[in-house]
């Protein structure tokens, strides 16, 4: 239910006085756990009024540190929805004197009993250890890209290519490009980035800018745009919409299914290989395993925003004009059947 106020919830009871009774034995007193706020009682209040069971849900004000989960503050406590692939955008924030629902559906409590938990995103001390799920890095490589499982839905195929595995993965390709380009740490790189229709495309190119920029390097974010643009974007001479680019990054998974995607990398000698990707997965490993230790880094990167496509329609156009002998119009009168198979490309035929 919507509700404004939690000072209008029924609360427990007022505790009634015990009659005069004739004095029994005293029963060995049993030490519970005080609930840690008024909030906490509101929360156990609501879940009990939803009809909805959750488990293994703990908040503590105050107490040791566990070592499973020592981020404790209940200041701000969100639910952690990395594993929680049926909810989305499932928040719920604890205030000093108030307690309300921010965009929960009602089915999202189906299964958080058996895949949610709750952490607490409070701003920790340095020694602080976020919870995060274990990935195995080395598994997303296919061949010279990189695949994953990026939308829950499909029975037997859990997402493993999560927002945090994406800003590790271009956290690592910009070291792994700044170690290519023999520059040293002060050097700012400027990395292109484009995606195709895919449904989890703008999840995760934001991820891949957070990963860049946080590791201090500038983002061209292209948008919607075809592979082969994206390793043009390399070789573009185009002081005012910031190319070439030091590298680029297209977010694809190819002819895989609507739940896949994944990434292609590119610098101006062409696509990576093997050898290239397995050596970006393993720094990746160990970016999401310090991620565990720092948080979230602050965004010192710039992102700008480039109408890519534009720039490599028109050279497109003007190397079949070259080719076909300079001709105004050398596809006058003749009829053209596109099929892109569902790929960018079917976006900027005309």
């Amino acid at each position: 239910p919507s509700i404004q106020q939690h000072n209008s919830l029924p609360c427990l009871p007022p505790r009634r006085k015990k009659p005069a009774s004739t004095p029994r034995a005293r029963r060995p007193r049993i030490r519970t756990a005080k609930p840690a706020s008024r909030e906490l009682l509101l929360l156990t209040s609501m879940a009990a009024l939803s009809a909805k069971v959750i488990q293994n849900a703990f908040l503590a004000q105050d107490g040791p540190r566990t070592r499973h989960n020592p981020r404790y503050t209940c200041d701000f406590c969100a639910l952690n929805t990395r594993s929680m692939h049926s909810v989305q955008g499932c928040r719920l924030s604890l205030a000093d004197t108030s307690a309300k629902w921010l965009n929960t559906t009602s089915t999202a409590w189906i299964s958080f009993g058996k895949q949610g938990n709750i952490s607490c995103n409070a701003t920790q001390g340095a020694s602080d250890v976020l919870s995060i799920d274990k990935v195995d890095f080395l598994k997303l490589q296919n061949g010279s890209d990189i695949r994953g499982v990026a939308i829950a839905g499909v029975e037997g195929e859990p997402v493993n290519l999560t927002e945090l595995v994406a800003e590790a993965i271009a956290a690592a390709f910009a070291a792994w490009l700044l170690n290519k380009k023999k520059a040293d740490g002060l050097r700012r790189l400027r990395i292109s980035v484009g995606h195709d229709s895919r449904i989890s495309a703008h999840k995760l190119q934001n991820a891949i800018t957070h990963g860049i920029t946080a590791a201090g390097h500038d983002v061209l974010q292209f948008g919607l745009a075809s592979t082969p643009a994206m390793f043009n974007s390399t070789l573009t001479k185009d002081a005012i919409n910031h190319c070439p680019a030091d590298g680029g990054i297209m977010i694809t998974a190819s002819h895989l299914p609507y739940n896949r995607n994944g990434f292609k990398f590119f610098t101006s000698d062409g696509g990576l290989n093997k050898t290239d990707i397995k050596d970006i997965l393993e720094r990746a490993s160990r970016v999401y395993e310090e991620s565990a230790h720092c948080g979230k880094q602050e965004q010192t990167g710039v992102v700008t925003h480039v109408d890519y496509m534009s720039i490599y329609a028109s050279d497109l156009v003007q190397a079949v004009l070259k080719s076909a002998g300079n001709k105004e119009k050398p596809l006058e009168g003749l009829h053209i059947v596109v099929d892109a198979g569902n790929g960018a490309g079917g976006f900027f035929v005309g």
